[in-house]
């Protein structure tokens, strides 16, 4: 069998490759329309995106937001790059912008909508009037509480005035095609980027009850804002009539494809499921015990069986060290499975960005823990000061890969060999 590492790395590479939207999004794309187009988006990949679009219609007009240092060339829409995950004054200045390219656009019109993860952050527009800073301020507070992605989008729909619908309805009574990649557990279209193309029923009660479960401390002003009707518009709202939501990519796909390149190379393969939740440490703990369950079962000649997995994993900040869910699953795997001989692990965002540092995740295998020891480092400590980056920056095992330019969240693989 090839080195396990580079197996698992190669099977991380593959369930990117086939969610670049280069290489899946053009079969999406309907016939260029004869009227006015104007091409809008926010988020990781979004950049990608408009590049694939020209690729198929030629130079077009608008505008998209992505993250630093992933920008792509383009003919005719224009990149803006500005912060994630907390919001910054290029974002909200070019939300703006955008805001006021969908103004007055009529029937006869077309808006190409082009969402995936991090848009939300990069759309940026506070309600009422919460400041930048204050907007700031509350997605930190968010990042750190623990909160399941689901609940932090609908506090931000909440407090934005382009999310939760809003976007799409500024757009009306053009017609809007959304292309969307998700990186959020159940493909949920209204949570992909806080679903400024998808109407939100649930009201600011709800958001209100998550600010009280997490014990997160708001402005006055946001207070102010959830007192009341907020701006999110309604699933029937008139104006998303004309809206249709198309989810291209998905992490299902990608894990598919990785789970066809793994058995072509011989491996038994389970997966657990695309839309796994919780806390990263836990999930890393049930992984390992159903990991050694499965080596119990290998006898000698066994192919060896791969455990694959999804979705988007939390981290509730207890420490001041520089880490990520997908590191510290990784961390708290190696731990739990005490460096058992023959169990490699490999833990990544798609879109080579692993919380908030510029380090995809994470590969583990039966040395790591000695490696540490070799070098001083402490895993039990880094675990409790949320270290896990500078504990694999230590010890070996980060993955870097640069801007991977989509995003359809985590990837975990457990490649499993008799003992």
């Amino acid at each position: 069998m090839t080195d396990p590492e580079t197996l698992l790395r190669a099977f991380f590479a593959r369930a990117v490759a086939v969610a670049d939207p280069m290489q899946s999004l053009a079969a999406h794309l309907p016939q260029r329309p004869e009227g006015r187009v104007v091409v809008i988006g926010a988020g990781k990949a979004s950049a990608r995106m408009a590049e694939a679009v020209e690729a198929e219609w030629g130079p077009c007009e608008g505008l998209v937001i992505t993250r630093y240092g992933y920008a792509r060339p383009c003919a005719g829409i224009e990149i803006v790059e500005a912060a994630h995950p907390v919001p910054d004054a290029a974002g909200l200045a070019a939300t703006g912008r955008m805001l006021r390219l969908l103004d007055g656009l009529g029937e006869g019109d077309m808006v190409l909508a082009l969402i995936s993860g991090g848009a939300s952050a990069l759309l940026v527009q506070p309600a009422g009037a919460v400041t930048l800073a204050e907007k700031q301020a509350v997605n930190a507070v968010l990042l750190a509480s623990g909160a399941p992605i689901g609940q932090m989008n609908l506090l931000r729909k909440h407090l934005s005035r382009v999310k939760g619908g809003q976007l799409a309805a500024a757009a009306w009574p053009a017609r809007m095609l959304a292309l969307l990649i998700s990186d959020v557990p159940g493909d949920d279209p209204g949570m992909i980027g806080s679903g400024p193309t998808v109407g939100e029923a649930r009201p600011p009660a709800e958001a209100r009850a998550i600010v009280a479960r997490y014990g997160i401390v708001l402005p006055a002003s946001a207070e102010a804002v959830l007192s009341g009707p907020t701006g999110v518009v309604a699933p029937g709202d008139p104006r998303l009539s004309r809206v249709e939501n198309v989810i291209y990519a998905a992490p299902s796909q990608s894990l598919a494809a990785a789970a066809e390149m793994a058995r072509g190379a011989g491996l038994r393969v389970e997966i657990l499921g695309d839309d796994l939740e919780g806390e990263a440490r836990e999930v890393a703990r049930d992984h390992a015990a159903r990991a050694l369950k499965v080596q119990s079962g290998l006898r000698a000649g066994d192919a060896p069986v791969l455990l694959l997995s999804g979705g988007e994993l939390t981290v509730t900040r207890r420490g001041d060290g520089v880490g990520g869910p997908n590191a510290e699953y990784a961390l708290a795997l190696a731990l739990a499975l005490g460096g058992a001989v023959g169990i490699h692990a490999i833990a990544c965002d798609t879109d080579g960005v692993d919380g908030a540092a510029e380090v995809a995740g994470a590969v583990i295998g039966p040395q790591t823990l000695a490696r540490a020891r070799a070098v001083g480092a402490d895993p039990e400590t880094a675990l409790a000061r949320n270290d896990a980056h500078g504990f694999f920056g230590a010890v070996g095992g980060q993955v870097v890969t640069g801007p991977t330019l989509t995003n359809v969240n985590d990837f975990r693989a457990i490649l499993i060999a008799p003992a």
